[in-house]
């Protein structure tokens, strides 16, 4: 059994509206998500023990979410990750992208889908989330219709995203949680232990932008398909973090993607997706100066995401999957983040 309660999380600056909290509660998880970007807020884990932690970053006042933060929990759209100088061409038209991470567009831009307010429905086991980007939001083309559902099933969170567009346009939707298995506010997430599942990663230029190159694994940093302990294989490749996609299988049907534990704790995650790549990310711009909830601050490393997404800079990049939705298609994706202790 699921149970969702829906409370007032808080009020938008000068009448812009109601964001909401919902809790979603299961045997195992605690969840809540708001309606300001979608964004998972807190996550309840339970260790070994049996005593629950929270294992995402985050805010407990809606003011935190507001003032410049680095997408702690949210939906990232209409396009995650970045485009290359902020341009591409669809249809022989070349389209501007407001420039937000130099000289790159990060993320949907200035305003993307983490910064405004969704549309909530209740369900038996979850919320489901829907907006309307209108045409020309943030430079895009085209109207795009978006639905963002979180469902709970036993240790299981689910997200699934579905989209419909009027014109074709490029879509990329993930969430942007970071995730620290010894519970928020543990200093780093050194003593974690990471597999992916992936032969070949993007090497990326110096903006972070892929080069172009499917490279394979094998022999390199990159090499996570059998279990690191995260700060030692930095330390042993000399590496200051990760801020890649790595390329998973091509299928749309689910497939494992990443495993992560926490020994200390016995927490363990897996993450299972539709997508063809996640971007494994290791908090390397936190720096101390966000302080989150329970008043800890978060340094470089103490959290990670596994954003689960096709390709960066995809639309530039003819050899990528396609990222480009037309009229009459639907662009519909799921991750699973499984939770379970080891």
């Amino acid at each position: 059994m699921v149970s969702v309660t829906r409370t007032v999380f808080g009020e938008l600056p000068s009448g812009g509206g109601t964001v909401e909290k919902f809790q979603l509660r299961s045997d195992r998880l605690t969840v809540d998500i708001i309606s300001w970007g979608c964004t998972i807020t807190a996550l309840h884990v339970p260790d070994r023990q049996g005593r629950a932690s929270d294992v995402v970053l985050g805010f407990a006042e809606l003011e935190g979410y507001l003032q410049k933060q680095p997408y702690f929990g949210a939906v990232v759209g209409r396009v995650a990750n970045r485009i290359a100088k902020g341009r591409f061409t669809v249809d022989g038209k070349e389209y501007h992208l407001p420039i937000n991470k130099e000289p790159n567009s990060l993320h949907g831009g200035f305003r993307g889908f983490d910064k405004v307010l969704w549309t909530p429905q209740v369900l038996s086991n979850g919320v489901q989330f829907s907006r309307v980007s209108p045409d020309g939001e943030e430079g895009y083309p085209g109207e795009l219709k978006v639905w963002v559902t979180y469902t709970l099933d036993g240790g299981e969170l689910v997200i699934n995203y579905r989209a419909q567009a009027s014109q074709t346009t490029p879509v990329n939707l993930t969430n942007h949680s970071y995730f620290n298995l010894a519970g928020q506010g543990s200093p780093n997430i050194y003593d974690h232990e990471v597999t992916i599942a992936a032969e070949t990663y993007l090497p990326v230029d110096e903006t972070l932008i892929p080069t172009g190159v499917i490279a394979p694994v094998e022999g390199t940093a990159f090499d996570l398909r059998n279990p690191v302990e995260l700060g030692k294989h930095l330390q042993d490749h000399h590496i200051h973090g990760f801020d890649h996609n790595f390329c998973l299988k091509g299928s749309k049907e689910k497939h494992f993607c990443a495993r992560v534990r926490h020994a200390g704790s016995g927490r363990v995650l897996e993450v299972y997706t539709t997508q063809p790549g996640v971007q494994f990310y290791t908090g390397n711009f936190l720096d101390g100066t966000l302080r989150g909830k329970s008043g800890e601050v978060y340094p470089k490393h103490s959290g990670f995401c596994l954003e689960t997404q096709n390709w960066p800079d995809a639309v530039n990049q003819p050899q990528f999957p396609p990222v480009l939705l037309g009229p009459g298609e639907e662009y519909n994706h799921t991750t699973w983040f499984k939770f379970s202790v080891a």
